[in-house]
């Protein structure tokens, strides 16, 4: 683990470093897309600064909501202090805010969607990178398995001697292959469906690691991100079904192919 680093007096802190390097990952793919759909490369610059805003408001809105008890003293402090960032609640209210903005750009449409997916996918996989470099508690359960860490110097560290599934790890690598295919699925399917298949696929990577996160339950034996991802998973099969029975391929037609803007 590297929390800081230091660079003559100036003391950086890692997760900061990879949180930043996440949006200008997302904004580089945003650019490369915009530019195939004959749309302004700047644009990306734009979505990622409103993305940004909008999700670090909303990670700390929910991480507060997570925690009222520690929170509910000092409310507005708490909301301004320096920690505390929830992903659900960052890409809820990144949602929010990206898609104000393509209503203003008036590109509030699948096509939009289908261009966030990847982006988006990049994205949370360097920002987990952060996770596992300042060791922020993201970890799993004790583990003494051949790949287990331990974390005793992390911002929240694990007790001496304790080895514990290094999840971070392991979303960063499963995310960075979602990434992966759906950049490599971007033309084939009808607009929508590449998003639908972001929502199931992140959200089947964060439900199923939750079982082996420490996050205490709050609903029928699942954690509030395990809801959150099961909302995820059935939102994106049920857009797919529809699409199906509607159309019954899922595969782009002429109407919605096109040529590639270099």
């Amino acid at each position: 683990m590297i929390p800081e680093i230091s660079i003559g007096p100036i003391t950086l802190q890692t997760f900061g470093l990879m949180f930043a390097l996440s949006f200008v990952v997302a904004g580089l793919i945003a650019h490369r897309r915009f530019r195939e759909l004959g749309k302004p490369g700047d644009w990306a610059y734009e979505v990622i600064f409103a993305a940004l805003v909008g999700g670090l408001i909303g990670a700390r809105l929910f991480w507060a909501f997570e925690n009222w008890d520690d929170v509910s003293g000092d409310p507005l402090g708490s909301l301004f202090s320096g920690s505390g960032l929830t992903w659900y609640g960052g890409a809820i209210g990144g949602t929010i805010s990206v898609l104000l903005w393509a209503k203003w750009r008036n590109f509030l449409n699948l096509e939009m969607f289908d261009l966030a997916a990847p982006a988006m996918a990049a994205g949370q996989a360097v920002g987990r990178i952060g996770c596992q470099l300042s060791g922020d508690g993201d970890y799993g359960e004790p583990w003494d398995g051949p790949w287990a860490m331990g974390y005793p110097d992390g911002v929240v560290p694990t007790p001496p001697g304790v080895t514990v599934h290094p999840t971070p790890i392991y979303e960063t690598l499963t995310l960075g292959l979602i990434a992966i295919i759906l950049w490599q699925l971007r033309d084939r399917f009808r607009f929508g469906i590449l998003f639908a298949l972001y929502l199931v696929l992140a959200g089947l990577m964060r439900l199923l690691v939750e079982f082996i996160r420490v996050n205490d339950p709050v609903l029928v034996g699942l954690t509030l991100a395990q809801l959150i991802s099961v909302a995820m998973i059935v939102i994106g099969v049920v857009w797919i079904l529809v699409v199906l029975k509607k159309y019954g391929t899922l595969a782009r037609p002429e109407s919605q192919v096109f040529a590639r803007a270099v």
